[in-house]
């Protein structure tokens, strides 16, 4: 690596207190190592029903949960009790959740991958190698909606990814009860191991009460990996066996772009998936010939920044432990972006191998090869990752990644190839109260030689009444990802910030603090280019509303030229110096309501002496459990000298969720985009037959607003099938 690049007094003094502090910290043991659930072999078959019948109450029981919200000094108020067992197929979980009194729970709807905050809902979190870094989470809402995501870093979930299992929600007078049943064959565990760590988390709007199994502190999510207790199995997990699943598609569909006046295009579709599970931990992805034609459509926003925005992937063949390559490096610093392959030009094949080897050690390997594009003028390609993880300490972790794209058609100048190598250490104490970074990056591309690399750090602590925070960033003006999101390079950054929270002991307010956060970039010699730093004053009421006042300074001096209304105008020249004051408040209602709202207005400067103004709204009302009905919108209004003038965006989509089940779903989703003049309809209905399995009705278009004229129209019939070998 080249180390002639410019480090920052920041960086250097940064990497000390990580590497000194870990070494007091990131040793200790388990938090909740002595809360222990004692899983035994089921007395008799288990019928997902939804009803505690004869076989559960040979089962241990679980109970007497703590609370984390609104505070986390005493029990739990709400009565929840949860047993497990399992057979030589299925783990089953019941869990039982008590509620205050007659009165209707509250839920979004019964689609899947609800809403945390927004539904009552009971969630369990496994860690099968108990090392508190990653593992699986499952659950339901009180309407019998299901909850199934992939856990990373320590205590964040994907819901993106889905797999194969089944669950019942009943409700009666004085409780709801979830009862489930997870295949060993849709979780990854290693044979042998026989304690694994679990946690129960329970949320009730009714109350505004959130609580756990195994406390955990009111300052980090439930799914905190740090503090779950231990599931001790009565002997080894049985082997999965044979754990091969195949996933064909078939799809039908008709196209028609009406920009060209060409034929209408007949769609016929044959493609599909496999996963076979080398060992309990280990799975191969292979993708042939892959359509992800039914995924969610990107949520539109107006742009007025001067880079590249970023949409998140959705893709299911990318996102088991999609961490190992997606969260390498930071938001704006990703070597690896997988939206980047496959949706300018056809995937025809893939093939990823993932998981764990043993409780320290992760791998990811990842191969890809694209055909060729003539409407994005890109040959055709392959992609090739490697990453391995391996955890240090009791959380801690150090991870490697390679990275390599090649034209394997015929390629421009300069566009042969690309590949990045990098190593981070990534700091998470037992407590979870310190987290931290250390990254570097160097890339090679044809032509391109010095000031290629990446070095990035940062420290958290992060407790009940403080939260401390500093990173600092050295991106290389000649640093290029070509998989990856890098919207900015050539600069160095240095990113404070500090947040102190007050906690009355009565009346409506829960918590209140005040927040001062900064970003101040320069360029490779130190000299500043732009900075804002915020100062905010946050209140959260007992109801869950929340309430932000926030003043911001902003300064930037352009290293591009710009058109600060990004319409295609006149921009303005490199060089050019603005500095502004920008006032900004956001309310956001409290969840329990059938009739939710938040509401942000921002007044403040802009380019060139100007001004700007922001309006955004989100509304919401349900019919639960079976419609949910949103409407997103923004205003912007900038006010700006000649040639500009005065110029103003509307955004506006709105959006029909209807579940008639927990397996059959119809969603409406419109978008009118003013600063693009784009009209985006998105019309969708997915039939869950078999868990896992869906047949999908799609249809989208795009339209001019003004004069009203269709741009193009699609319309896809999709069928999937998951089978088990």
């Amino acid at each position: 690596m080249n180390l002639s690049c410019p480090l920052s007094p920041g960086k250097i003094l940064l990497a000390l207190i990580i590497f000194c502090f870990f070494g007091y910290h990131a040793l200790a043991q388990k938090k909740n190592a002595g809360f222990q659930y004692h899983i035994r072999r089921a007395a008799g078959p288990i019928t997902i029903d939804g009803v505690m019948d004869e076989a559960w109450h040979k089962a241990d029981s679980a109970a007497n949960f703590f609370m984390v919200l609104p505070m986390d000094t005493s029990r739990a108020t709400l009565q929840t009790e949860v047993r497990m067992t399992y057979d030589n197929n299925n783990i089953y979980i019941i869990a039982v959740c008590y509620t205050s009194g007659p009165g209707q729970y509250t839920v979004e709807s019964m689609k899947r991958d609800f809403s945390f905050l927004k539904n009552d809902n009971f969630i369990f979190f496994l860690d099968p190698f108990d090392a508190r870094t990653d593992g699986f989470s499952f659950g339901a809402n009180a309407a019998g909606g299901q909850w199934d995501g992939t856990m990373y870093e320590g205590g964040k979930v994907d819901l993106s990814w889905d797999n194969k299992w089944v669950s019942v929600v009943k409700n009666y007078p004085d409780r709801w009860v979830f009862e489930a049943a997870i295949p060993f064959k849709s979780i990854r565990y290693k044979k042998g191991v026989d304690v694994w760590g679990i946690n129960f988390s329970r949320n009730d709007l009714k109350t505004s009460e959130k609580s756990s199994w195994a406390p955990v502190p009111r300052q980090f999510p439930t799914a905190s990996l740090a503090y779950t207790g231990s599931l001790v199995w009565d002997e080894p997990p049985p082997n999965a066996g044979t754990n091969v699943s195949i996933i064909p598609y078939t799809l039908g569909g008709i196209s028609k772009d009406y920009t060209t006046n060409s034929k209408t295009d007949l769609k016929r579709e044959i493609g599909g998936d496999a996963k076979i599970g080398l060992t309990s931990s280990l799975n191969l992805d292979l993708t042939v010939n892959p359509d992800f034609s039914q995924v969610d459509v990107d949520q539109q926003v107006v742009n007025l920044n001067r880079y590249e925005l970023f949409f998140p992937e959705k893709r299911q063949f990318f996102l088991e432990n999609g961490d190992l390559f997606a969260n390498f490096g930071y938001a704006d610093i990703r070597p690896f972006f997988s939206r980047r392959i496959g949706l300018n030009a056809p995937i025809r094949f893939g093939t990823r191998l993932t998981g764990k080897i043993d409780k320290d050690w992760r791998v990811g390997l990842m191969d890809i090869q694209t055909g060729a594009s003539e409407a994005a003028a890109t040959p055709a390609e392959n992609f090739g990752v490697l990453t391995l993880q391996r955890r240090v300490f009791s959380r801690s972790n150090i991870g490697f990644l390679f990275i390599n794209k090649d034209a394997t058609g015929a390629a421009t100048p300069g566009n042969q190839y690309n590949r990045n190598i990098g190593m981070e250490y990534n700091l998470a104490s037992s407590s979870n109260l310190w987290t931290g970074k250390l990254l570097g990056l160097k890339s090679f591309t044809p032509g391109l030689k010095g000031h290629d690399v990446v070095a990035a750090a940062h420290l958290q602590y992060l407790s009940k009444y403080w939260t401390a925070y500093l990173q600092d960033e050295y991106v290389g003006k000649n640093y290029t990802a070509g998989v990856g999101y890098v919207p900015r390079t050539g600069y160095n950054k240095i990113s404070p910030l500090l947040l102190r929270n007050f906690f009355p002991k009565s009346g409506d307010i829960l918590s209140h603090g005040i927040q001062l956060t900064s970003n101040y970039y320069f360029d490779e010699s130190f000299k500043r280019t732009d900075n804002e730093s915020t100062l905010a004053y946050l209140i959260t009421l007992r109801n869950r509303s929340t309430f932000t006042l926030s003043a911001v300074d902003t300064y930037i001096k352009l290293l591009v030229p710009f058109d600060p209304t990004n319409t295609g105008k006149t921009p303005l020249p490199i060089g050019t110096q603005n500095h502004w004051n920008t006032i900004d408040a956001q309310f956001v209602s409290k969840p329990q309501s059938l009739f939710t709202y938040l509401g942000e207005i921002a007044y403040g400067g802009y380019y060139q002496n100007g001004s700007k103004l922001s309006i955004s709204n989100q509304l919401g009302y349900r019919f639960q459990p079976y419609v949910n009905i949103s409407v997103i919108s923004s205003y912007n209004s900038l006010r700006l000298p000649q040639p500009y003038g005065n110029t103003s965006f509307w955004l506006i989509g709105p959006r029909t969720d209807i579940t008639v089940s927990n397996t059959l779903y119809f969603t409406a989703y419109v978008q009118y985009n003013g600063q693009i003049r784009n009209i985006n309809t998105n019309i969708r209905m997915q039939w869950r037959y078999k868990p896992a399995s869906d047949f999908f009705i799609v249809y989208g278009d795009n339209s001019t607003p003004s004069p009203f004229m269709v741009k193009n129209r699609q319309l896809v019939v999709k069928w999937t099938y998951w089978c088990n070998l």
